[in-house]
């Protein structure tokens, strides 16, 4: 590691690799490499064609000053406007980018990354947990093929597993888990025995678990105006923290009427890309709760801009993650960072080994502290990630 100022201003990118791990989504991570001995290391929400794009981006790349990084960042994008570089797959690939160079450069200077981004607001971040209804069921020997894992029940079952053997007091449910009565789903309808169900599930989890955790839960995009309307009044009885994407994340007009026909608080932000995206749902306080993906939407500078924004509304801001150690820990400082930050995503309960791809053990009892050591502050476990690796990966050339 080097500190010394004149050094770092010489420093030049030589190189540019990528390795995808098989998770419960695909894990693409990135490596920035310089004349310095120095490396960065990021990683981008996953989708076909990322690392084609960041291997697009190589030659933009080597042969520049890290230390540049929102210059980097813009040029990147212009690099990339043909190809739609406003959202999607080129966004992804850049956000991955983007958070190999705040560890590279973090690294370089001999600072976390969340200096980079302005310091802490706070020692350490809330983490809920993404369940999963009837998880409880696996494994147990009382259940068997007519064991039903969808019914409000097991959903509740599923909720006090989470709380007592993981000491999670943040929890996110789908709500629209099972599709049950949802007949036709290209007409975004619920009847009302549909949106009774729904209700139902969020009584049993919110009724069951009380106050020992905040409960959210998430539609994925796929009701109508309308139909999300009458579910999010429906469930207005119960202690919910937040209505997650109820309608689908084009019309942001449709989205503010939800939002405004409703008690219940309502979140999305997850589908919209870098703060262009964001921007009429915050300044028309379009939803109650801005939830961005940093891995997909930007990247660290980014989504702490989208955090800025949010702020002159008061708007509390939540990230969506469905990241590896890298993801997460690079999103922990942007949540450190931020001023209005609620709550950050953990989505790989299932994955066992998900820990295992760095040195530190970050999670516990449903917090990450906010680490002080260079760059993102996690080191890889390369024979962990090697073991996980895609079909038909390659590990990066150092390793």
């Amino acid at each position: 590691m080097t500190t010394d100022v004149s050094a770092v201003r010489d420093v030049e990118i030589t190189d540019v690799q990528t390795a995808t791990v098989a998770g419960n989504f695909d894990w693409t991570l990135v490596r920035l490499y310089t004349d310095a001995g120095v490396t960065g290391t990021g990683e981008a929400y996953w989708g076909a064609g990322v690392v084609d794009v960041i291997e697009r981006l190589k030659p933009t790349l080597v042969g520049r000053n890290p230390c540049n990084i929102d210059r980097l960042f813009t040029d990147m994008l212009n690099i990339l406007s043909g190809e739609g570089s406003i959202g999607g797959t080129p966004v992804t690939a850049i956000s991955g980018i983007e958070i190999a160079l705040h560890d590279l450069v973090g690294k370089l200077y001999g600072i976390p990354a969340h200096q980079l981004l302005g310091g802490t607001y706070r020692e350490e971040v809330r983490v809920y947990c993404d369940c999963h209804a009837g998880e409880h069921l696996r494994g147990d020997a009382t259940a068997d093929e007519s064991t039903d894992p969808y019914t409000p029940e097991a959903f509740a079952d599923a909720a006090e597993a989470v709380i007592e053997e993981d000491g999670f007091d943040a929890l996110k449910f789908d709500l629209d888990a099972s599709k049950r009565l949802e007949d036709d789903a290209y007409n975004r309808h619920l009847d009302d025995e549909a949106i009774a169900y729904k209700a139902d599930v969020v009584r049993a989890v919110t009724e069951r678990i009380g106050d020992r955790a905040n409960v959210a839960f998430d539609c994925h995009w796929r009701y109508a105006g309308d139909s999300a309307i009458r579910l999010a009044e429906a469930i207005e009885p119960y202690d919910v923290w937040w209505l997650e994407d109820p309608v689908p994340p084009e019309n942001h007009d449709v989205q503010g009427e939800v939002t405004r026909r409703t008690e219940t608080t309502i979140a999305t932000g997850e589908n919209v890309y870098r703060k262009h995206g964001v921007r009429q749902l915050v300044e028309e306080q379009a939803v109650d709760i801005i939830q961005p993906d940093m891995p997909k939407v930007g990247g660290m500078r980014e989504t702490r801009k989208i955090a800025d924004m949010a702020d002159t509304y008061y708007m509390p801001v939540c990230l969506h993650n469905v990241s590896s150690p890298i993801g997460t820990m690079a999103s922990v400082h942007v949540a450190a960072a931020s001023p209005t930050f609620l709550a950050l995503e953990f989505h790989a309960r299932d994955v066992e080994w998900w820990g295992d791809l760095v040195e530190e053990t970050i999670l516990e009892d449903g917090r990450i502290a906010v680490p002080n050591g260079p760059g993102l502050g996690v080191t890889l476990d390369h024979d962990a990630i090697e073991a996980h690796l895609k079909e038909g990966e390659e590990m990066f050339d150092d390793v």
